[in-house]
This record gives structure tokens, sequence and C-alpha cells, in this order.
């Protein structure tokens, strides 16, 4: 017996509707005006000195590709990006690197650029055909302790904080994980 699959029509369904007005933010949610990054849904704001307000919202979006986690706002996002912006600040030639390689996103996305695009398969894509890149590869390596080292962050992932101080994780219950 032989299956046939259809390609599945690319109209947002009633699930994709529900899942984007959630809890997490999107890139397509962020607000752009003068230096800032704003997320009027969520209420936080980011000011820019160092890139481009377009450039850092399609930072946070790179960021939520690479590292895609449906429960973490943009907000936190938004932070391990900000030190991007202060870099380039300070550091000319890495301004460049980081303008020249939204730019190219932009470019490689068509019309509406990067974070024009509503499905994140396409976006994904289009890393991927970057991987390789010193831009890709910096902002991937940034953003590791960039998200990651924020202690706000670390109670959504179950993660108590070192224990070094509190006894260390013999005397804590070293084998009482319940999310693994």
């Amino acid at each position: 017996m032989t299956t046939v699959y259809e390609a599945k029509p690319r109209g947002l369904s009633r699930r994709d509707v529900l899942r984007r007005g959630g809890k997490a933010g999107l890139g397509a949610m962020l607000v752009i005006s003068g230096s800032a990054v704003i997320s009027p849904q969520f209420a936080w704001g980011l000011e820019t000195s160092g890139l481009a307000p377009e450039t850092v919202a399609t930072l946070i979006q790179m960021a939520r590709d690479i590292y895609p986690h449906d429960h973490i706002e943009d907000r936190f996002y938004a932070i391990a990006v900000k030190s991007y912006d202060e870099q380039a600040g300070k550091d000319a030639a890495f301004k460049e690197m980081v303008e020249a390689g939204v730019a190219d996103l932009d470019k490689r996305a068509g019309t509406g650029g990067y974070r024009g695009l509503g499905w994140e398969d396409d976006r994904v894509d289009i890393l991927r055909q970057i991987e390789t890149s010193p831009f890709f590869q910096t902002v991937r390596g940034g953003l590791v302790t960039g998200l990651y080292n924020q202690k706000e962050v670390w109670p959504l992932f179950g993660y108590e904080g070192e224990s070094y101080s509190k006894g260390g994780y013999i005397n804590r219950g070293f084998d009482d994980i319940e999310w693994l």
C-alpha cells in the first residue's frame, strides 16, 4: 500500500494563532521607535546606542531562532543582545560586521526582511546558509552566555543555581531532578 502525503498549506491554523498569542513574545510584536526597541505587549523596552534599533530587533529574532524556547519572553533575548549594541558603540569593525550580517539576512529573506518572514522554518533555513560565517558564529557564541547566564532565566529551566554556598549537591538532593 502506498501512502501519498500532500503538502501542508502555509496558512495559519487556529493552533498557530493561539500559540503566537501565548506567553512568549514574538519578533513581529516589537515596535521600533527612535533609538529604542519596545514590546508594548509585555511592557519592556531596550534603548540602543551602538546599533540601529532595526538591527537590534533582528538580532532578538535571530537569537530566538538560534535558541528557541517558547516559554522564555523576548525581554530575556533582548538582554542577551544588548551586549552587541554596547560593543558596537566601542568597536567600529564589530559594528560594521553586525550591520552587514543583518543586512545579508534581510537580503536573503527578500521583501519584508528577516523579521518579516512569518515561518520559523524559513528563518532557520537562512541561518543554516550563513552558519559558518564569522557574523553567525559571533552572535551564536555570545548568546550562550548572554542568555543562559541570566539568573532570572534559571528557574524557567528548573536550575536552582550554584550549590556550593548551600552545602553542595550531595546535601541538597543531587538526585531530585524532577524535570528529567
